[in-house]
């Protein structure tokens, strides 16, 4: 499916979950075990850096290791006996300690783990670069008066700035999600062929503690082969941010309607054209993160299903991790890449925005008048009196000012003068700037507080 990979995925993440990814985390674990058996002298230092420089991706057969895998039943079986035909050849005795006391599952899932941490890495710094753009636009157009629909109707209005800053606070708290999923995720799978190091001994432990610092990565209690919460966590996380970037790629959608014409995916060469219709510009970053929306759920639907497994190791759910959870990633990465290019050039037509405003004639401040009236009337009172008002307007075809400024019901509360003020958009934007304030603020600080309602 390589045709289609420019369109959903981000190629430096694509790289980071393939297959030389895959072959060369297998082979870290394999040279960190090595070197953390020679600190716990279960091996001697010189088979160590025997193995150890042995593990290199390019040295192995890709393709005989792939085909080679389908009888053996997962690819760490013929990994190692190609890794330990090529220390024999650089030196015999080390030969005999490759993969000393581990068990294949233990290579593949710390592999991945160690796959799992670059690709935080380069997902981190994407969701920082899109928050950093979108706090530039809720910045830039804090001030600027927007409609705010429900239920895909007009409602009130509000301004960009904020609509910018909703989507700014989402992305802040994937963030947040991240960072306290790398503690549950970038931990060491060692246990041996059953989960109690057996094979090692009395040093069990102490090797394992030792290969948990050659790699960086936490040791957990009791290792977790056949418990996947671990995993099904991140695919969670993915999926999650997978609905984050599909509700702001929605909205931008939405707004690039003919009809509505109030923000733009930027324009280029060949972007967002029509095979037929030349004037045609579509929202083509938006339908990528919207079918990673749509797909990613179902696998991680898989991945939720996978998690009942048998004893100490699992049959069929393990495996169906394998390719679930790099398409995962893969989808929901490639996503972001395309989303935070399209909000970085995001086109804003403020005159239009304002144009949309009157698009009703008025009844879009028809809550502003209601609230005004409320405290003479009575909150029902004036719901009634302002919605007979509305119906009129539109029977009429009138402006909603008009009608209300007709009606001595009204003026003999509101002067004319207030009447005016209530038909400014600037005028009834409630604490919108305040809110901006507050995510804009926590955004710069790298602030958790304001995200999750601490003080």
């Amino acid at each position: 499916m390589k045709l289609l990979e420019p369109m959903f995925r981000w190629d430096a993440v694509e790289a980071l979950v393939g297959d030389a990814a895959r072959l060369q985390g297998m082979l870290d674990f394999e040279a960190a075990l090595a070197r953390a058996e020679a600190k716990a002298g279960v091996i001697t230092a010189a088979a160590a850096a025997a193995i150890a420089a042995s593990c290199r991706a390019e040295l192995l057969d890709a393709a005989q290791i792939a085909r080679a895998a389908a009888g053996a039943g997962n690819v760490a079986i013929p990994l190692v006996r190609e890794l330990t035909a090529i220390v024999e050849k650089r030196d015999a005795e080390a030969a005999r300690f490759v993969h000393w006391g581990a068990t294949s599952q233990d290579a593949i899932d710390t592999g991945f783990v160690l796959q799992l941490r670059a690709v935080f890495g380069h997902v981190d710094a994407e969701l920082e670069r899109l928050g950093d753009a979108l706090a530039a636009l809720a910045e830039k157009h804090r001030g600027t008066p927007t409609v705010a629909r429900t239920w895909m109707q007009q409602a009130l209005p509000t301004t960009f700035g904020l609509k910018a800053a909703g989507w700014l606070d989402a992305t802040d708290r994937q963030r947040d999600r991240l960072e306290a999923l790398r503690a549950v995720a970038l931990v060491l799978q060692f246990g041996g062929a059953a989960g109690t190091l057996a094979a090692l001994g009395t040093k069990g432990m102490e090797v394992a503690r030792a290969l948990g610092e050659e790699l960086d990565l936490a040791v957990p209690a009791v290792p977790w082969h056949a418990h996947r919460d671990r995993m099904v966590e991140v695919a969670a996380w993915f999926g999650s941010l997978a609905g984050t970037l599909g509700k702001i790629a929605r909205d931008v959608a939405l707004l690039m309607q003919t009809e509505v014409a109030e923000a733009f995916e930027p324009a280029g060469e060949a972007r967002g054209g029509s095979s037929t219709m030349p004037h045609k510009r579509n929202p083509v970053s938006s339908a990528a993160a919207l079918a990673a929306a749509t797909r990613v759920p179902g696998l991680v639907g898989t991945m939720l299903s996978a998690m009942v497994q048998e004893n100490e190791r699992g049959l069929g759910g393990w495996q169906a991790e394998w390719e679930t959870l790099p398409e995962i990633i893969g989808l929901t990465a490639g996503a972001l890449h395309h989303l935070t290019n399209a909000i970085a050039g995001l086109e804003v037509d403020a005159a239009k925005m304002a144009e949309n405003i009157e698009l009703t004639h008025g009844l879009i401040f028809s809550e502003a008048a209601q609230m005004a009236l409320g405290p003479a009337l009575g909150r029902l009172a004036a719901h009634d009196l302002v919605q007979a008002a509305t119906t009129r307007a539109k029977t009429e075809q009138r402006h909603l000012r008009d009608v209300l400024a007709d009606d001595p019901a009204v003026t003999r509360h509101v002067s004319k003068a207030d009447l005016t003020r209530l038909f400014d958009p600037a005028q009834y934007l409630g604490s919108a700037q305040q809110m901006i304030d507050a995510v804009l603020g926590a955004h710069a600080a790298g602030s958790h507080s304001a995200r999750s309602g601490g003080s």
